[in-house]
């Protein structure tokens, strides 16, 4: 057997394996309503946006050609960071093409070997592996655990101290304690970056998110927020000062070697904001059918990973891999489009279904949505 041919075994044993650990993943395509996807607001289907990017490509280039610091920059990109600092409530914003991309270069461009960095437990992937490139001593503390955060920041260091967590968490559904939070940073001194990505659009009198919301912006270093979940479009930014933009422009390797954002992104953003504003009905519409849903799920004994709620997630825990996959099939074929969440993007034994209530979604859908769990045979109820 060749090298070649023997990888390809080994490559083959390690799907075998997946699928006998209820762990295998497949793409499917849309089917149902959605109640899974992170177009919170609706907008991804606004005609609204899709008439201003149609507008917008008659006159821009359909793709942009190399990195921002070669040909790739175009005048849209400053006028939509223009925007999107004072809608961040923040000096300067810079665009990247996906907030993975953003995490990943914001804290290997400002983050240093001999830096203490303080992450929960169930912070984003992107977030994890941004830690890790910069080579930091790095403590996680259990999922807002605000004791083990401050103990940790209590450690010494060489460097500076950094908390990163998210405003908002994707898996959990759960709202941090921001304040909290900060208050603990300032108090230790270290310095404090949130992930706004799921909140972006849901929160704040102009959407920018928790850190608005809370009148945080001046004791959070840098906000990361995503142009791809209720913004209805793609791209990611981080809001911060013009120094750290600076200095994310000539550091951050995701931004500098990365092709720019095709400028038609632009566009589209801007036409989200747009709506973010004339349409706030949707916010709080998404909020009231959020909590009428888990309300519903709770009257009939479903298993919710945060029963109190406050946010358009509802993870409804299965528990097992296959009772998580059986749930997601009896929805399937009930109509509704959910999707099992298993390890590792959530914890052994704790698979679910990760419920995103969107504005779209009538009261009555929601409903039938709830009985529908109730009818599905498994073990996730109390």
């Amino acid at each position: 057997m060749t090298p070649q041919a023997e990888f390809e075994a080994s490559l083959a044993a390690t799907l075998k394996a997946l699928r006998g650990e209820g762990l295998f993943r497949q793409m499917r395509l849309p089917h149902g309503l959605d109640l899974v996807s992170n177009d919170y607001l609706g907008f991804a289907e606004h005609p609204y946006i899709s008439q201003c990017m149609a507008a917008a490509l008659a006159t821009l280039p359909a793709g942009s050609g190399g990195s921002r610091l070669l040909r790739g920059h175009h005048e849209v990109f400053d006028r939509l960071e223009a925007r999107l600092a004072r809608v961040s409530g923040s000096e300067a914003a810079l665009l990247f093409s996906s907030g993975y991309t953003a995490n990943v270069g914001l804290l290997q461009a400002i983050v240093s070997p001999d830096d203490l960095v303080v992450s929960d437990e169930l912070n984003h992937a992107s977030l994890i592996d941004g830690i890790r490139l910069t080579k930091a001593r790095t403590v996680v503390y259990a999922h807002q655990n605000l004791t083990e955060l401050e103990a940790a920041l209590k450690l010494p260091r060489k460097g500076r101290a950094f908390v990163v967590t998210e405003s908002l968490f994707s898996m959990n559904g759960d709202l941090t304690p921001l304040t909290e939070i900060a208050e603990i940073a300032q108090r230790e001194n270290a310095v404090l970056i949130v992930d706004e990505a799921h909140a972006t659009g849901l929160y704040g009198a102009r959407g920018s998110g928790r850190v608005e919301e809370l009148g945080l912006r001046d004791r959070v270093l840098a906000t990361v927020h995503t142009g791809g979940k209720a913004l209805g479009s793609g791209g990611a930014w981080v809001a911060a000062s013009q120094t750290l933009r600076g200095v994310l422009v000539n550091r951050a390797r995701s931004f500098i070697f990365s092709t720019a954002p095709l400028p038609v992104l632009a566009a589209a953003i801007d036409a989200g904001l747009d709506l973010l504003e004339r349409e706030p009905v949707r916010r709080a519409e998404v909020h009231r059918k959020s909590a009428l849903l888990r309300q519903r799920l709770t009257e009939l004994g479903v298993s919710l990973c945060t029963a109190g709620g406050g946010s358009p997630i509802v993870p409804i825990v299965a528990g097992s891999n296959e009772a998580a996959l059986a749930l997601q099939a009896g929805l399937t074929d009930a109509g509704f489009d959910v999707r099992a969440i298993r390890p590792p993007t959530v914890a052994p034994g704790t698979a679910r279904l990760r419920v995103t209530v969107r504005y779209p979604i009538g009261d009555e859908d929601l409903l039938r949505f709830a009985a529908a769990v109730k009818r599905v045979p498994g073990t996730f109820f109390k």
